[in-house]
């Protein structure tokens, strides 16, 4: 099968076997994994933020951000499509008592217009507005990287509001990849962000959250209480110090990889690109009804060879990454077009 699923279906490289294999490791609930206090203090140096923390997955890096500026009764404002509010199991509210506000957006990114009458007032009947969410790049608006000049502008509006800014960045190696910007450019409006290692850079395992001393302090605190206390991590550590070393760069050729998809789902009857676009490494194409259902093409594609994921009645997402060569993502746009055809 030609695997476009997901980015999260890499499997480790001899390189980073290696290197796991070869880690230096210690007791990380006790902040003594080597290896785990290497990979924070980089991820906390490339993102210009004071301090990081290693935790095994992104929904708990999110979970965690949300948790740190918000507590039981307190809201959040996010765009409608957001990761937070559709892949996680609503764990705020779960786990914290912490609500979300969903806002819709015709790009994905939320605007100080559409968040000025968002902001609950200060009353005993209203949830507190604490915090506003963005995602970069955005999964469901089919891996669009935000235009730095509006995440900018709707973190300063929300940081005048007193409220505060985290960044869901599940691909955000990605958006800096393909917006020519160095990760702390792209970080610097907010206070909190969660980076993944285990989607474009094919770790295995892992996440960071990061941010100030003193909210990553508490940061702790939360993974430990989340079940997210490990111990001799620095294997998993060293994996993601190998992809940011060995795989960043080549995040571009991935880009390169879904602009073929892209290009065959342009060419292809009854096909089109939802809102027209491919940033980064995610194709997300619908199908037009009258042509066929969605849950009919999503069939002959798997059938045919193309692993893909099924995510509205008409909406099939594909995810280029590293465990893919030019040779299968030029088969698999092939393929495309015949079905279509």
């Amino acid at each position: 099968m030609i695997d476009l699923r997901s980015d999260t279906v890499t499997r480790p490289t001899p390189g980073m076997l290696k290197a796991m294999a070869d880690a230096e490791v210690g007791d990380d609930v006790f902040g003594e994994d080597p290896t785990v206090l290497r990979l924070q203090a980089r991820v906390a140096e490339l993102l210009g933020m004071e301090d990081a923390l290693f935790v095994p997955s992104g929904t708990m890096g999110n979970q965690i951000g949300i948790r740190l500026h918000c507590r039981g009764g307190d809201e959040f404002l996010c765009e409608q499509n957001a990761h937070v509010f559709q892949y996680e199991q609503a764990a705020f509210a779960q786990l914290f008592g912490i609500c979300a506000q969903i806002v819709p957006t015709p790009d994905g990114l939320l605007t100080p217009e559409l968040l000025e009458d968002r902001v609950r007032p200060d009353n005993d009947h209203a949830p507190r507005t604490r915090l506003v969410c963005l995602e970069n790049t955005h999964n469901r608006k089919g891996g669009r990287t935000l235009p730095q000049a509006g995440v900018e502008r709707v973190c300063e509006w929300a940081q005048q509001q007193g409220l505060a800014r985290h960044l869901d960045g599940a691909r955000f190696w990605n958006a800096c990849v393909a917006a020519g910007n160095s990760p702390a450019e792209l970080v610097a409006p907010f206070d909190t962000v969660s980076v993944c290692f285990s989607k474009g850079l094919g770790a295995p395992v892992g996440s960071a959250i990061c941010g100030p001393k003193e909210l990553i302090r508490e940061a702790r605190r939360v993974r430990k209480a989340l079940g997210g206390g490990w111990r001799q991590a620095g294997v998993l550590a060293a994996a993601a110090l190998y992809a940011l070393d060995h795989h960043y760069d080549r995040l571009a050729d991935d880009h390169a990889h879904a602009q073929l998809l892209a290009a065959a789902v342009r060419e292809s009857p009854g096909l089109s690109l939802v809102d027209g676009s491919c940033d980064t490494n995610l194709v997300i194409l619908e199908v037009d009804p009258v042509h066929a259902s969605g849950a009919d093409f999503h069939r002959r594609l798997t059938e045919a060879g193309v692993g893909c994921f099924q995510i509205g009645k008409q909406r099939i997402r594909l995810v280029t990454h590293l465990d893919l060569t030019a040779e299968q993502v030029a088969e698999a746009a092939e393929i495309i077009g015949q079905l279509a055809g």
